[in-house]
């Protein structure tokens, strides 16, 4: 059986070059090559498997409708992109000779990428204001937060509420109901089932753990208890909240024929993927502000402008919405991303490439070279 590839193999790989390592590990079942003979057919066009290939060697024929043929060559600079990412597929692609190609659910590498890039702007935030960001990163690294849509994050932590206790503490016992969770934010803990005539010890919980989830999330008693072995500080967030926190926000979308009328009247597209995604094709003058910089940048645009996310998901546009919309901007996203477009429309919108254009101070718009 083929072994998974490292990750440090597919970093030159966008957008892949920028997940974290929890994410690579989440990935590990997929991370296997996927070998093809030569003149085998990896795809046709007009496919619609929602699937993101990379060609890790060998050499591709990619063809499209009307006959026009592109040979790619792993190790070349357009074969660390997907292989035409539109669905519908634009082009066939058969091997011209031995190859191997990485395959992923679309769906699952947006989810991560999403979460990825808003935990970098989080971060950077959050570190601004003199947060202890050493913590906060070993927080969300929790797989709890996986769960919760970016654009809720912030709102969770500020909901947690901080209850410094002694060693021995317990903070959750078994059997009884659950109307909170915890995170561990300083100390240790121990979690053990049984009384003293039958503790099992079931694991030690570090600095960043979340623990009575469970309770909530299957509505039954608590399944362990927790003690803290010294003394430490636990972060308690509700019932109500944790529930609350899990729902994805409500931000403004529009079609692609809502977004022309938008742009008709002075409206801007803000393209929210990373350069190297925008250099391959995007929108007439449209500004790049990748969604984990967004933060730093925003300060650049112009409050009386209104501003057309979009992304290939549409899940960091949706988000990039939330946060403009929280700083008080006129923003929308492009319903379910550049992926829900018909070709045409895609090939359309996506009319400019290389360096793009840059917003300056008071929303004004050069073109970078």
């Amino acid at each position: 059986m083929t072994e998974p590839l490292n990750p440090d193999q597919l970093r030159s790989f966008t957008p892949l070059n920028v997940l974290s390592e929890q994410q690579w590990r989440e990935l590990r079942g997929q991370l296997v090559p996927q070998h093809l003979l030569a003149g085998q057919l990896l795809f046709r066009q007009g496919d619609h498997a929602r699937t993101t290939y990379y060609l890790l060697s060998g050499e591709l024929l990619l063809r499209d409708a009307e006959g026009n043929e592109e040979r790619l060559q792993a190790g070349s600079e357009a074969s660390c992109h997907p292989l035409s990412p539109t669905l519908p597929r634009l082009h066939e692609a058969r091997a011209l000779s031995d190859a191997s190609v990485l395959a992923l659910d679309s769906a699952n590498l947006s989810r991560l990428l999403t979460w990825r890039l808003a935990y970098q702007d989080l971060l950077l935030d959050l570190g601004g204001s003199g947060e202890d960001v050493e913590w906060l990163e070993r927080l969300l690294e929790n797989p709890l937060f996986t769960k919760v849509p970016p654009a809720n994050v912030r709102a969770m932590l500020d909901r947690l509420r901080p209850i410094d206790l002694p060693a021995g503490s317990r903070v959750l016992v078994e059997g009884e109901t659950g109307d909170c969770c915890y995170f561990l934010k300083s100390g240790r803990a121990e979690v053990f089932r049984g009384g003293a005539n039958a503790r099992q010890v079931l694991a030690e919980l570090e600095v960043g753990a979340c623990f009575g989830e469970e309770a909530l999330l299957s509505d039954q008693p608590r399944n362990a208890t927790v003690t803290l072995i010294e003394p430490g500080v636990v972060l308690r967030l509700d019932r109500q909240d944790f529930f609350a926190l899990l729902k994805a926000p409500v931000v403004d979308e529009v079609s692609f024929g809502e977004a022309a009328r938008l742009l008709s009247t002075g409206a801007q597209w803000l393209d929210v993927r990373l350069q190297a995604e925008y250099e391959l094709g995007h929108a007439q003058q449209a500004l790049n502000m990748p969604l984990h910089l967004l933060r730093l940048k925003v300060r650049l645009l112009d409050k009386d402008r209104t501003y057309l996310c979009y992304c290939d998901s549409g899940k960091r546009s949706a988000s990039a919405v939330f946060l403009l919309s929280q700083l008080g901007f006129s923003a929308y996203a492009l319903r379910d991303g550049l992926d829900a477009l018909p070709a045409v429309q895609r090939g359309a919108l996506l009319c400019e490439n290389g360096p793009g254009y840059l917003a300056r101070s008071g929303g004004r718009t050069e073109r970078s070279h």
